[in-house]
């Protein structure tokens, strides 16, 4: 008998598990799921965050959960050096074959940090373990990762590892909001919604029900700030979203 979704995530380990297998059966629906989930704003979303980044010539850029790379490109597009780094596989072979610049995105998946600007290199990674030297990044990105990684606060450690001093870190990801009953409704919706995209898409209602659920055991925007803080970060803050439904979380590590 399958474990319940719950189950499914009550250790990290069982959540490695489940979130591996998730996103390996996702990733081909990854793209459209986000727009119908953001109403559509997801694109802007990013764009907002990149924009914030100050990403440009001369930087040295991580994307973590990089996804098909939407952040990842965008950087590029700045004429940061940017690696893209995502656990699942079938995300960075959709990834690679986006278009990008006028020769194209090369089709094979580098696993070293590129040395000029130019079209992005992807990696497959764990952001629990990154595959990079200290303060190898002036700048790290998350689009949606930080709540699906199993444990938090190393992940936090790691990408404050990777950060030069003084570099940034911006995640957008779905808030949890403090008040009760707007949480309740917002995480009804997300239920309702991800039941009925999992079974037409999937014919499985736990597909999309994960989101909901992996909010529920995440602190929120303003539980990130507080984990960055603690963990050697400053100027920590939330850009909030969609009535803060959604925020991007912003920090620097200075030393």
């Amino acid at each position: 008998m399958r474990p319940s979704l719950p189950e499914s995530l009550a250790t990290p380990d069982a959540k490695s598990r489940y979130v591996r297998r998730l996103f390996a059966t996702i990733a081909d629906r990854y793209d459209l799921i986000t727009r119908v989930l953001s109403y559509g704003r997801d694109a802007a979303w990013k764009r907002r965050l990149v924009a914030m980044s100050g990403a440009g010539p001369s930087m040295a850029a991580l994307d973590l959960a990089c996804g098909t790379g939407d952040i990842t490109y965008a950087l590029a597009e700045r004429g940061a050096r940017v690696v893209g780094l995502d656990i699942t596989f079938r995300m960075l072979q959709l990834a690679i074959r986006k278009p990008f610049g006028p020769a194209g995105m090369p089709h094979s998946v580098p696993r070293t940090p590129p040395s000029a600007a130019g079209a992005p290199h992807f990696v497959s990674g764990d952001m629990l373990a990154l595959p990079f030297e200290d303060a190898r990044f002036d700048l790290v990105t998350a689009g949606y990762g930080l709540r699906n990684v199993p444990r938090l606060e190393p992940a936090i450690e790691e990408i404050r590892r990777v950060l030069r001093p003084g570099g940034a870190l911006l995640s957008l990801d779905f808030n949890r909001p403090s008040n009760p009953a707007k949480r309740t409704i917002y995480l009804v919706y997300l239920t309702l919604v991800g039941s009925a995209l999992g079974w037409i898409l999937h014919r499985d209602p736990d597909t999309y029900r994960y989101i909901p659920e992996s909010i529920k055991r995440y602190p929120g925007a303003d539980g990130v700030a507080s984990l960055l803080a603690r963990s050697g970060f400053e100027d920590c803050r939330v850009v909030p979203l969609l009535g803060g439904f959604m925020a991007i979380n912003v920090a620097r590590r200075l030393r």
